[in-house]
């Protein structure tokens, strides 16, 4: 599913830049990334998504090299492949949580919001804890609630690849639980993979692979 080979990404005003020689994942993995803090994990996920491009190297995602893309393919790309769970969150504030559920199919090209969609985004909020708070704008939600509600709009395109920059960090244990229970379970359903950055150590017995983003990064 995913495949890094001699990637060099650093921001344009200076200050960090990574170096990540090879990584893979393969379809249907459940992959945690730890490390400290500004290491890179989060510029990873940014990567894999297409979010920002790779100055050196090939990251090949779901068969497509994101370095032959130009900047509509890889929003073409983003939009019918992969699920962004950010650590903030990133609702848009004037849009109900339903609407932000569904956003993905506002700016999806090749994305058709259908009455199954809709369906869907229901059944996940319902999943998450938040089917009463569909008619909320985010500035009404907590941070746990906006957490769910940016979990349902991660999954309800059904993707190939989920994302998770710290999915469960606002939630209270047990919620942490039922909330990675329901991400891994629709995973397996669709048959996607994981790739999730978490600090909570505790959770990482429930991954098939651990990357210790310390030891994988090499610094420039």
């Amino acid at each position: 599913m995913i495949a890094v080979r001699d990637l060099t990404f650093a921001y344009p005003h200076g200050g960090f830049a990574l170096n990540i020689p090879t990584l893979t994942v393969d379809a249907g993995e459940r992959v945690g990334v730890i490390g400290p803090s500004g290491t890179g994990k989060t510029t990873l996920l940014n990567l894999v998504a297409g979010l920002v491009q790779a100055n050196i190297g090939q990251i090949t995602v779901a068969g497509h090299d994101l370095s032959a893309l130009d900047e509509a393919s890889r929003r073409r790309f983003r939009a019918t492949h992969v699920g962004f769970i950010f650590q903030n969150f990133a609702l848009v504030d004037y849009l109900t949580a339903f609407e932000n559920i569904l956003y993905p199919y506002r700016v999806g090209l090749g994305l058709r919001l259908d009455a199954e969609a809709r369906d869907r985004a229901h059944a996940l909020a319902k999943a998450c804890g938040v089917a009463h708070r569909l008619k909320s704008h985010p500035q009404a939600l907590s941070g746990g609630e906006q957490q769910r509600v940016a979990i349902c709009r991660a999954l309800v395109t059904q993707p190939q690849l989920i994302l998770a920059d710290e999915a469960t960090g606002n939630l209270d244990p047990e919620t942490k639980e039922a909330i990675l229970d329901l991400l891994f379970a629709r995973a397996s359903e669709m048959g996607a993979t994981v790739l999730a950055v978490t600090h909570d150590h505790d959770l990482l017995p429930r991954f098939d692979r651990v990357i210790d983003f310390a030891t994988l990064r090499q610094p420039t």
